[in-house]
């Protein structure tokens, strides 16, 4: 008798530890990994929230001494906002030759876009805005970030639960989230080209502002990421692939 109930026993202490080998759980160091990427991942989702919601996507600015006066206007606009700044000409570094920068003092006229509401195109120094490119560019904007709380709701799965089966669609989603950002960014751009073709009665200077330089480092970044954790979560599948090997040797 004392035979079969030790001959159960030891079955049942190996049914255990091929189920703990089973659900295998991260250690201290891959977590800590997995913290690292996160912040780099978190990083790029700030500097995408601070692009995406500031209206200085672009400066538009006339020729300063377009209008012969003292004063000069200068625009710049975003996603959803766009703004008139009129601006002293004795501000303006004299080797300029054009209005600005925004960031000067002046008197500032803002408005939120309609393109979301009415459908109405906005304009801006006589020329007209292309209202299904800036809503594309918006959407794009949008759509990576829902992606990005995607991923981050992952990780913090992954994280809570202590298991990897997360680590690969939180890749996924950062790394698809980047790439939408920067396809918002040349969206954004086309929808300036047209902008500025559709009239040539004032001649405008155009540039690029910080909120695009920080989007696209937040595009960058976020790709980073969701490399990061696509590689972090290799060594877990090589290893539940070896899993089958391992049971079937012993």
């Amino acid at each position: 008798m004392s035979m079969w109930s030790n001959f159960f026993v030891q079955q049942d202490e190996e049914g255990r530890g091929r189920g703990q080998r089973r659900t295998h759980k991260m250690s201290d160091s891959q977590e800590g990994k997995i913290k690292l990427a996160f912040f780099v991942s978190i990083v790029g989702v700030t500097l995408t929230v601070l692009g995406v919601g500031t209206e200085f996507w672009v400066e538009l600015a006339q020729p300063k001494n377009f209008s012969s006066n003292q004063t000069c206007q200068t625009a710049h606009y975003g996603l959803w906002k766009g703004c008139i700044r009129t601006l002293w000409v004795a501000d303006i570094d004299p080797e300029r030759t054009s209005c600005g920068p925004a960031e000067l003092p002046g008197e500032s006229n803002c408005t939120y876009f309609k393109f979301f509401t009415s459908g109405e195109n906005a304009v801006i120094f006589r020329k007209t805005t292309n209202k299904n490119l800036n809503l594309a560019a918006a959407i794009l904007a949008l759509m990576s970030l829902t992606m990005m709380v995607m991923g981050s709701i992952c990780i913090t799965m992954s994280l809570s639960k202590g298991v990897p089966f997360f680590l690969k669609p939180a890749s996924f989603c950062f790394i698809l989230s980047g790439i939408l950002v920067l396809l918002s960014i040349l969206v954004f751009h086309q929808s300036v080209l047209a902008l500025l073709s559709s009239d040539h009665s004032i001649p405008l200077h155009h540039e690029l502002s910080w909120s695009v330089a920080c989007v696209g480092s937040a595009g960058a970044i976020l790709i980073i990421g969701g490399i990061l954790f696509l590689i972090l979560s290799l060594p877990f599948s090589i290893w539940q692939r070896c899993l089958p090997h391992r049971d079937s040797a012993t």
